[in-house]
């Protein structure tokens, strides 16, 4: 399918404050990325008339982006709001592509936010991460959401001789990159050592194989490519999308080795006519570090139970042949729950546009955004490049 294909470009792109923002609400940060996209974008706001959101955990609303058009009193066309975890964070970007070529509107805003740091208590936090699993094969266990994913790390280390010094190896290219990015909630580097020394939390993942706990909010902009010199910045084309969903819960999974990542990462190149060796990086959802190590497989940059291997030599790193998460990632730039993946999604704009600064990839044409939700169950795979092939 190529239907979407070069036909619809990323024209404003923006961050909010990220980390600890107790002076912002979930709202306010919803509200202040989206303003600060516009902005970006050189437009007002009475020109938005389309708007896609993820509903907040800190702060919900039974109609959120209609309370987000509300607040910002725009009055749009489209208006949708999702809640469906980091995989389909990006897939609201294909529906967006599809109601700009069908006609509903013209230029799509979507703002996402929230405050898992501030705006939330420590019970509440807590009732999150025990809360996930199903409620009669699963969660009379007791299991919590970094023991599931602990899982998915013991069944590659056992099927494949996977170490823990290897997925350490993801966190530290993370960090490294991190540090290049004064955004960033954390920049100080670590080592292999300091990860695999970190506290446990369910085994083999350490406090440092997993994501962080943020405030924070991010936002992009879409409009059709015939409308892109409308706009100063350079724009950015979506050249492939394909979604791949396998399970709800983890007992129900065909695989925990194997993810529905090859299906959306087949259904993104097959769409943007281009393989994984054209890829010049990739932002992959990081919440845990085997979850990258296994998305780097299953989009074929590697061969299966090879992506231990693949990291450890340092190819995942600025100047390596793929370098990741070049913002810093869900580990050490900011992670404030289903918004999270929009930051790698802003990050792939401006390495796109070339606007990167110390962590730019040189020359970037081609690059390749990853979402995945719940336990590895929803993936989505975008394709964007800097020219309209």
């Amino acid at each position: 399918m190529s239907s979407l294909r070069g036909k619809v470009a990323i024209v404003g792109a923006a961050d909010t404050e990220v980390g600890i923002v107790p002076h912002m609400s979930a709202t306010q940060l919803c509200v202040d990325a989206g303003l600060r996209a516009i902005k970006d974008a050189g437009i007002s706001k009475n020109q938005i008339d389309g708007l896609i959101t993820c509903n907040s955990f800190a702060e919900p609303y039974m109609y959120h982006a209609e309370a987000i058009a509300e607040y910002m009193q725009i009055f749009p066309r489209v208006c949708l709001s999702v809640n469906t975890g980091g995989g389909t964070t990006f897939s609201v970007l294909h529906h967006a592509a599809s109601a700009i070529l069908s006609g509903m509107c013209d230029t799509v805003l979507i703002t996402m936010a929230d405050s898992l740091k501030s705006g939330l208590t420590r019970e509440q936090a807590m009732s999150m991460q025990v809360s996930a699993g199903h409620g009669q094969f699963e969660l009379p266990y007791g299991p919590s959401v970094p023991s599931l994913y602990a899982l998915i790390a013991k069944a590659h280390m056992n099927q494949y001789g996977t170490t823990e010094e290897q997925f350490a190896e993801i966190a530290v290219a993370c960090r490294k990159h991190a540090s290049l990015n004064p955004t960033a909630q954390m920049r100080e580097l670590i080592t292999v050592e300091n990860v695999v020394n970190s506290r446990m939390i369910a085994d083999p993942l350490h406090l440092l194989d997993c994501s962080l706990i943020s405030d924070g909010g991010s936002a992009v902009i879409l409009t059709s490519a015939e409308r892109v010199k409308e706009f100063p910045n350079q724009p950015v084309y979506l050249l492939g999308i394909g979604e791949g969903h396998s399970h709800e819960h983890i007992s129900q999974a065909r695989s925990l080795t194997t993810s529905a990542a090859v299906e959306s990462g087949q259904r993104a190149y097959e769409m943007a006519g281009l393989g994984p060796n054209d890829i010049d990086f990739a932002q992959l959802y990081d919440c845990f570090t085997p979850t990258v190590l296994i998305e780097i497989e299953d989009l074929g940059f590697c061969e299966k139970g090879e992506g231990g291997a693949f990291v450890e030599n340092g190819e995942i790193q600025l100047g390596g042949k793929l370098p990741i998460n070049t913002h810093g990632g869900l580990l050490s730039h900011c992670h404030p729950g289903n918004p999270g993946s929009m930051f790698a999604l802003t990050e792939a704009v401006l390495q796109l546009r070339h606007q990167a600064g110390d962590r730019q990839v040189p020359g970037a044409q081609l690059g390749l955004v990853h979402g995945q939700g719940g336990i590895m169950s929803s993936h989505t795979t975008m394709i964007l490049g800097r020219e309209q092939i």
